[in-house]
Order: structure tokens, then C-alpha cells, then sequence
């Protein structure tokens, strides 16, 4: 098992490295062990901190690093927490985005040896890219609009636009960071695939310990939801923030719009109300319905908002007051400000 292969488990050539060292799931969670912690680590670094990187990557060995994943995707399809698989998913391609632009720009640079990295030429292929994806020079590419509809779709910045970037036989260029972005969107569509699995009881009841240990680390994921009273004077500054930036006509980056809308969703207010709070029309009002639409499931539960570790993460924690510092997600606080109110004096933004 190569250290390629660890820090990139998600590629078919990572998979082949399991399938061929004949390993055998249901013991290797049966015997606990190196992979079993990391993996437990893994999802539960996902779901707070936005990142499956380990906190001390020195003591983890290739071959536990690699094993940890198949661990971690069980791991989290038996959490049937909302949310959870997308968050995984997300920190996943997260972390993969992170490590692939530090090798290709080594790669670039010629700092380190082919064996020791992942090439553009090599995750393009891994994808079925290579030829959808051509250099056009000055660090810009051309991508065949078909993987660039299917790549950008979860992209609610007006940049991945259609209609912002000229097309020319059948191709839209981008520029190399964008790229990185389309491929880190490739990688969370891939680790989501087939989550949550069917997982068999020889290898979920040996996990029993591991998945009590992250639902105590993650117990603020499954916060209050569906309040009685909508009061945004009572929001957390984060959420008052975002939402005052929303209201100005700010397009917000991906993360910070996600984190605004979830957490309005989570709080009680459909999507026409989360519309017009945040003064959305036109193109934005319809960018937001198309997201509000992914962030529900088949039976209509909405993905969890972030919490606190992973908004902070994201750069939008601002002007943190007490409450804040006795908290770990949005929705306990906003819980909390609700009980410390005299009810009469609560006035619900829905009846104004």
C-alpha cells in the first residue's frame, strides 16, 4: 500500500491496493486496531472540523491511513445523523483538494518525484476527464461543457454561470484554480457514492463503540430545529452577519451561503420565507430554491447546519459574545436566547 494511495483513497487505484492485499472488512473491525481508530477519527474530524486530515499525521501508517476509509464510510452510514454523509463527503474532497494542488504545484516546479505524488494528468484520467479537460497556457484550461454542467452544478456562486463564460465548441475555459475547484466537486460526488451503505450486523455491531464515541463527539450536529417563534434579532452574530450580507446583495462564497440557508431552514422557515428574509430575488431567489432542494432528503429532512469549529473554519464567526463561548452550533444559541425571553416579548418575524 503506497502513500499515493493513503493520502488519496478515494482513487480506483487506492481501491485496487485493498482489493488486492485481500483484506477482509468484517475482520479487520472485528480486531479494532490502527485503521478502526483513524477511521473513527476520520468522520468525526469531518463532521466537526470540516477536514478527515489527522490531527498527528506521523502515527498513523500508510496501510492504517488507506484501511481507514472503507472504516469511515461505514462509520457514517451508520450514524443516520441528517446531513452526515454530505459533510463527509464535502470534508473529504476538502482535504483531497488541499493535498492534490500542493502535488501539482510541485509537480509544476519539479520539486518531488512522480512516485511520491499525484499528477492533473493522472486524477483527470481517474475521473474519465483526460481529453474532456486541455491546457489553453497562462495556467487557463478548456473543459468540455458536459463535465462542467455535471461538475458545476452544486456551485451557487454566479461565476459557474453558464452564461458567464463563452462557449466554443462544446468547451469552457476556466482558469486553473477553478479547475481544482470542478475536481474537488469530482471527489465529493465520488465518496458520496453509494452512502449511506447497507451495513451487515458482523460489521456494524463491532463498531458499536466507535459510533457511541462520535455521536458524544457530535451530539451539538443533531441540534433544535422547527422553533415556534422566527425572531433574527435573536440569531447568533454569524447568522446575523451572513444575513445582513445577504440582504445587501452580496453573493456569498458556497460555504457561507450553505451555512445562512441550513441554518435558516433549521430554525423553522420554508424556502419562499428563507427568500424573502434574505431579500433574494430574480436569478439569486432561484440559485437558493435549487439549493434549499438539495439540501432536503427524499422524506424532507434538511441537512444539518455547520457548527460553530466548522463556520469559524470557514472564516465567518465574527463578534463572538458569551453565549458563543457556551456553545458549539448556531441553533443551541439561538435556543438559548429564546429561553432567556419573556415570551410576550417575543415577536415572530412571520407575523409582521
Amino acid at each position: 500500500m503506497e502513500r499515493l494511495h493513503a493520502r488519496y483513497p478515494f482513487l480506483d487505484a487506492a481501491r485496487d491496493a485493498v482489493e488486492a492485499a485481500d483484506v477482509d472488512l468484517a475482520a479487520l473491525v472485528a480486531d479494532g486496531g490502527p485503521a478502526v481508530e483513524r477511521g473513527r477519527e476520520r468522520v468525526e474530524r469531518a463532521l466537526l472540523s470540516g477536514t478527515v486530515a489527522a490531527e498527528e499525521p506521523r502515527i498513523w501508517s500508510d496501510r492504517a491511513e488507506l484501511l481507514s476509509y472503507p472504516v469511515a464510510r461505514v462509520l457514517v452510514s451508520l450514524l443516520d445523523v441528517p446531513g452526515a454523509v454530505e459533510k463527509y463527503a464535502a470534508a473529504e474532497a476538502a482535504t483531497a483538494r488541499e493535498r492534490f494542488v500542493d502535488d501539482f504545484e510541485a509537480d509544476l516546479e519539479l520539486k518531488s518525484s512522480a512516485d511520491q505524488r499525484l499528477t492533473l494528468d493522472r486524477l483527470l484520467a481517474d475521473f474519465d476527464m483526460a481529453g474532456r479537460v486541455e491546457p489553453l497556457g497562462d495556467g487557463r484550461f478548456s473543459v468540455a461543457a458536459t463535465a462542467y454542467l455535471e461538475l458545476a452544478a452544486g456551485l451557487d456562486d454566479p461565476q459557474w454561470r453558464l452564461a458567464t463564460r463563452p462557449l466554443s465548441a462544446g468547451t469552457l475555459p476556466v482558469s486553473r484554480p477553478e479547475l481544482y475547484t470542478l475536481l474537488r466537486e469530482a471527489v465529493a460526488r465520488r465518496v458520496a457514492e453509494g452512502l449511506p451503505l447497507s451495513v451487515p450486523d458482523v460489521i456494524a455491531e463491532p463498531l458499536d463503540g466507535e459510533l457511541a464515541a462520535i455521536r458524544r463527539q457530535i451530539e451539538d450536529l443533531d441540534p433544535p430545529t422547527g422553533f415556534e417563534t422566527v425572531t433574527p434579532g435573536l440569531f447568533p452574530p454569524c447568522m446575523r452577519a451572513l444575513l445582513s450580507r445577504a440582504r445587501d446583495g452580496e453573493s456569498l462564497p458556497d460555504e457561507s451561503a450553505f451555512s445562512l440557508v441550513s441554518f435558516l431552514l433549521g430554525v423553522g422557515l420554508d424556502r419562499d420565507a428563507v427568500i424573502e428574509l434574505c431579500s433574494f430575488d430574480g436569478e439569486r431567489a432561484a440559485r437558493v430554491r435549487d439549493r434549499i432542494q438539495r439540501l432536503e432528503t427524499d422524506d424532507g429532512v434538511v441537512a444539518t447546519p455547520p457548527s460553530c469549529t466548522v463556520i469559524d473554519e470557514y472564516g465567518d464567526c465574527v463578534d463572538p459574545d458569551e453565549t458563543c463561548n457556551r456553545i458549539q452550533h448556531p441553533l443551541s444559541y439561538y435556543e438559548r436566547q429564546l429561553d432567556q425571553q419573556p415570551a410576550e416579548e417575543l415577536t415572530d418575524w412571520r407575523a409582521q
